[in-house]
């Protein structure tokens, strides 16, 4: 086990805050005679993190979390075999020994009895938080689930619902864009649909956006329904009906195309850079050459069809003209057609965008189309067209106009629209990608994940390759692997590491009551693991998630405080937290939210104090495990490739460990910290443990070229696959014959988003009527709108249990209860801090009321997520959340798996202020 050098005196430990994917901080520790009692900025790492070495205000709290009072410090079993809400879980102390052995017979057990059940699902499932996050603090365990074989990551904790799912899966296949954001230094004019970016941002976001209004005077117009701090710190706030979004989008693309002259676009980027040229055939896909099956576009020079790669060709833009060619249907069936009518993919753009006039989306959102038409105009007036910037000595396109999509906004029903017209009108006026646009941040359902240009290969018709599930008749995988069905529902998932988290989560929650018809037996883990996260708080429907876990026969919780979930676990392993582990992680790069870095390498999280109680490092966990459960060799293995964080050989060095041994903390890191050196100095240096427990990181150049996608598209010939979508209509229509083939027809309404061009529906409507229609109830019952909104005190921290982190988060309006416009209140004869009740179609909670002016009419809004009845200090909050209230229905889960944060409600009060 480790412990820390802790002389007495003063001493300040560097270390890292990756609590949340705004991170990582870098920051030190100020250790008095052994005792942490202050979290500081960095300034050794002022020119390497994009935020000089500050933190935000979760790792400030950590000197709290290691001496709370209310942490498990030891391992834990549970002695009462019934489960429930109710039951009292009769947790009592136990060995290390005990609880190690205890969870290895049921590993070992497993083994015996196969890997997968008879429903060929896998019979241990493992369940994290933090959007990737926990991996940073849980050691070598990533090397033990490799080592192990199949795991049903599939369980979620929130995904499909709080993250920015669907963003996650079109961001990626437009232009490697896990997560997406404007370039932030650069940019003039930034239109942010319910980007939370003062809350989610973390310090560097927070510190670009405040750089970027003084330094260049950047104007920020942020539409949502309520005054989010990001809209309390923008030029502007539009407060547009929730869910209706993409009628705004629509409309600010239809002023781009047809109130103004087509020349303040840039045509230039549409016909070179996008497939904006391409024809399009009768049957809705691309016209083809017949020898070469490649897109064809009209040559204006040539006056005829040729392939898009053609030299020296002039593509026509718009239009309508007649030509020959092959159209290659679904399932490569084919369709020879001569001298047929064909329109440019931008012509069909145009043809679809012309109803959609900012009149018309005024009735649909509820805001002026004078002020739609004025943002639209702004975005354009801002855009420089035919600017430039010399970036690390090239030249490349300037265009300092941003569109960014917050949560809701971007994730289930209308997220593919807004995906869509997002990157559309980042395309119309040659932002994307470029300095001062819309830029992607990282990449995780592509590979390699290292970097964006990396995984950008070439792929079929001058777009990048991508690696969508197969859809044809041959490779469809017709039966489920995990329980959400991923490669089976969803060919945009993809199949990396992250994708089963990626998946329509809920699927796997939802069998644990019910099964789907033509899909295997549902079935629950043998074992399952979880850690970093609370799903009985944290999903949709939490009552539901805590009844199916519940039931699951054995649960391993790796255990901080006692919370919701972990109330239901077998047996509670306490591991070292954030001050008291060692691991060395990878920073720098491009990666995630407003993260853009000059630099790249490595930070050490080391030990700044001794473990409090008997709680042990997680890599020393995973080690153990592995040794009892006969996987120590592949463990070593998968450590030695790299599953830890860093390969231990490259080229020039060699520092594996031996297969057979089982080794120490401090050994695996400092190999790993070796390697780190060797890898970033190209095998000329091998600094091990001690030099980086001295210094605490270590970076290298990471060239700003790299920020964008942009160089290497021109470079690699390649076009961004906008504005229409022949691969998704191509693949959704196989898909659906798949699924009809096997007789499944409960994913019917998902495979209607299949579309070249997004269907626009009122989304508000209809997710209305669906929770009501399957629910129960009259739509005039419900006539408010429940949402949630990030909290940069607690998004995605786990530290709802820290007092200081409270006292910060009451300075910030809103957390206190349920926000609500107060001449709404009056009609219901509420006042300010009166007990209400909220209630949705499938159930009540209640809370306190906050009345703001910055909040529309028909809308509620609940901050963060609580409703806590187990965690300590934050079961007394009495704050309510609205997951309790949020159905999981297949009605409200689009193509890519996901939902929204939204609900309609009633409201009613049912006591006074205190």
């Amino acid at each position: 086990m480790t412990t820390p050098n802790c002389p007495t005196g003063v001493t300040k430990v560097a270390t890292y805050c990756y609590q949340c994917v705004a991170g990582p901080d870098l920051l030190k520790v100020k250790v008095e005679d052994g005792v942490a009692t202050a979290i500081e900025p960095n300034f050794d790492a002022e020119g390497v993190h994009p935020a000089a070495g500050r933190v935000c205000v979760k790792a400030f709290g950590l000197v709290q979390k290691t001496y709370n009072p209310n942490r498990v410090l030891t391992p834990m079993k549970r002695t009462n075999p019934k489960k429930g809400r109710d039951e009292d879980p009769g947790f009592v102390p136990i060995s290390w020994d005990e609880a190690l052995d205890l969870i290895a017979d049921k590993l070992n057990t497993v083994r015996a009895n196969g890997l997968l059940d008879a429903s060929g699902y896998p019979r241990v499932a493992a369940s994290f938080g933090g959007g990737g996050t926990p991996t940073a603090y849980m050691g070598t365990f990533p090397a033990f689930l490799s080592a192990w074989g199949p795991v049903d990551l599939s369980f979620g904790s929130g995904q499909g619902v709080k993250c920015t799912h669907s963003e996650h899966l079109y961001g990626e296949l437009w232009h490697r864009a896990f997560t997406v954001c404007p370039d932030t230094p650069r940019t003039k004019y930034i239109v942010s649909f319910g980007s939370n970016i003062e809350a989610s941002g973390g310090v560097c976001g927070v510190w670009r956006h405040a750089e970027a209004r003084v330094e260049q005077g950047v104007k920020r117009v942020q539409v949502e329904p309520h005054l989010s701090v990001t809209g309390g710190c923008s030029a502007e706030w539009v407060p547009i009906k929730p869910k209706t979004d993409p009628a705004f989008m629509h409309a600010m693309i239809h002023v781009m195309l047809f109130e103004n002259a087509r020349t303040r676009l840039d045509i230039d980027f549409l016909k070179h850079m996008t497939a904006s040229p391409y024809l399009v055939a009768p049957n809705g896909l691309y016209l083809r050459d017949p020898d070469t099956r490649k897109p064809l576009v009209w040559d204006l020079k040539r006056a005829a069809a040729v392939p898009f790669d053609t030299a020296d060709i002039d593509p026509a833009l718009d239009g309508e003209f007649t030509a020959s060619g092959l159209e290659v249907l679904p399932d490569n069936e084919t369709v020879d057609h001569v001298q047929v009518r064909v329109l440019t993919a931008f012509g069909k753009l145009a043809e679809h965008e012309r109803t959609f006039t900012p009149e018309w989306a005024a009735k649909v959102c509820d805001v002026p189309a004078d002020t739609i038409r004025r943002v639209a105009n702004e975005y354009l007036d801002h855009a420089q067209i035919g600017a430039t910037i010399e970036i690390e000595g090239r030249t490349l396109p300037f265009r300092p106009v941003a569109i960014t999509l917050g949560k809701t906004v971007n994730n289930g029903w209308g997220g593919y629209d807004c995906c869509w017209a997002r990157t559309l009108m980042a395309c119309l006026v040659g932002a994307l990608d470029v300095p001062g646009g819309t830029i992607g941040t990282t990449v995780r359902l592509n590979r390699p994940a290292s970097d964006r240009q990396s995984s950008a290969k070439p792929g079929p018709d001058g777009f990048m390759d991508y690696p969508f599930n197969p859809t044809d008749k041959e490779n469809w995988v017709s039966r489920p692997q995990i329980r959400n069905a991923n490669r089976t529902l969803v060919p945009l998932v993809a199949n990396s590491a992250w994708s089963a988290a990626l998946g329509p989560t809920h699927l796997a929650w939802m069998q644990q009551r019910h099964g789907f018809e033509n899909f295997p037996e549902p079935t629950q883990p043998d074992v399952w693991f979880f850690y970093r996260t609370n799903p009985v708080i944290s999903f949709w429907d939490t009552p539901q998630v805590a009844e199916a876990v519940s039931k699951f026969p054995f649960v391993v919780a790796f255990t901080y405080t006692r919370d919701e979930t972990n109330h239901f676990a077998d047996v509670l392993l306490p591991d070292c937290t954030d001050l008291e582990g060692l691991q060395l992680i990878r920073i720098g790069g491009t990666k995630y939210v407003e993260q853009f870095w000059d630099k790249q390498g490595f930070a050490l999280r080391q030990p700044a104090v001794v473990p409090q109680g008997e709680t042990r490092d997680f890599t020393w966990i995973a080690s153990e495990l592995a040794r009892r459960a006969g996987i120590q060799e592949p463990y070593n293995k998968a450590i030695n490739r790299g599953a830890a964080g860093v390969p231990l050989k490259g080229a020039s060095y060699d520092f594996s460990l031996d297969l057979e041994q089982t080794h120490g903390v401090e050994e695996i890191w400092n190999a790993s910290c070796r390697a780190a050196s060797a890898e970033l100095t190209g095998g000329a240096e091998d600094h091990g443990l001690d030099w980086w427990r001295e210094h605490g990181f270590r970076t290298i150049d990471y060239p700003r070229l790299q920020w964008y996608l942009y160089p290497h598209m021109k470079d690699n010939g390649l076009r961004f696959e906008m504005p229409y979508q022949e691969r998704i209509f191509r693949i959704g229509t196989e898909l659906g014959r798949r699924l009809h083939e096997s007789g499944i027809d409960w994913w019917d309404r998902q495979l209607t988003e299949y579309q070249p061009l997004p269907d626009f529906h009122d989304f508000s409507h209809l997710i209305k009527s669906a929770v009501i229609s399957n629910l129960g109830g009259r739509e005039e019952d419900f006539p408010f709108w429940l949402l949630t909104s990030r909290s940069m005190q607690y998004a995605w921290g786990g530290n709802v249990s820290l007092q200081m982190v409270r006292e910060v988060a009451a300075n910030v309006a809103g957390h206190r209860g349920v926000i609500m416009n107060p001449a709404s209140a009056a009609k219901l004869g509420i006042e300010d801090g009166d007990l209400v009740e909220v209630r949705s179609p499938l159930r009540e909670t209640r809370g306190r009321v906050v009345l703001r002016q910055g909040i529309r009419p028909d809308t509620l809004l609940m901050v963060g997520q609580f409703d806590h009845w187990i965690t300590p200090y934050a079961k007394d909050f009495d704050v309510p959340s609205m997951n309790s209230l949020v159905p999981m229905l297949m009605d409200l889960t689009d193509a890519t798996g996901s939902a929204a944060d939204i609900v309609p409600v009633s409201i009613k009060r049912v006591g006074g202020a205190q």
